[in-house]
């Protein structure tokens, strides 16, 4: 598994109520910096979803505990028994580039227990997401102005 960078230190929560409410807060500020400031795309990132049970959230904090990273990881089983996905990957800016979100994402994998996983990659990240065993399984499409690819492993 790829090391985090000095300082920084991996996050785990299977409930919401488990996140203090300061750190959720400041996860949702990064969701929010990201997808709808930096990439223009005026949708509501708080969906409910957070809170639905089986939905485990992951990050990476520094000391200070400001977030570096996070995803959201969920349960589909109403699509697939024992299905997850994984979305709302997103790194600081200040972390991008330092394998910050790649050992989160390992992280996340490993969170999965072995269970098939889904995403939706944007495009330019397809070929980012298939070295950790992520391989297209349909058509693209644009979410958001943004052209998607959707992704599975296992």
């Amino acid at each position: 598994m790829t090391a985090l960078p000095a300082g920084l230190s991996l996050r785990t929560a299977h409930r919401i109520d488990d996140i203090p409410s300061r750190t959720f807060y400041a996860i949702a500020r990064l969701r929010q910096e990201v997808f709808v400031v930096e990439q223009d795309c005026v949708y509501l990132d708080l969906d409910g979803r957070d809170l639905e049970p089986g939905t485990v959230q992951l990050w990476v904090e520094d000391a200070t505990g400001g977030i570096a990273a996070t995803i959201r990881i969920l349960a589909e089983d109403a699509q697939e028994p024992g299905l997850r996905s994984i979305g709302r990957v997103v790194t600081a800016p200040a972390w991008r580039g330092r394998g910050v979100a790649g050992a989160l994402l390992e992280a996340g994998i490993a969170a999965c227990a072995g269970r098939p996983i889904l995403l939706h990659a944007q495009s330019h990240l397809a070929e980012w997401y298939a070295r950790f065993g992520f391989a297209p399984c349909g058509p693209g499409f644009l979410e958001d102005g943004i052209p998607h690819t959707p992704m599975r492993r296992g």
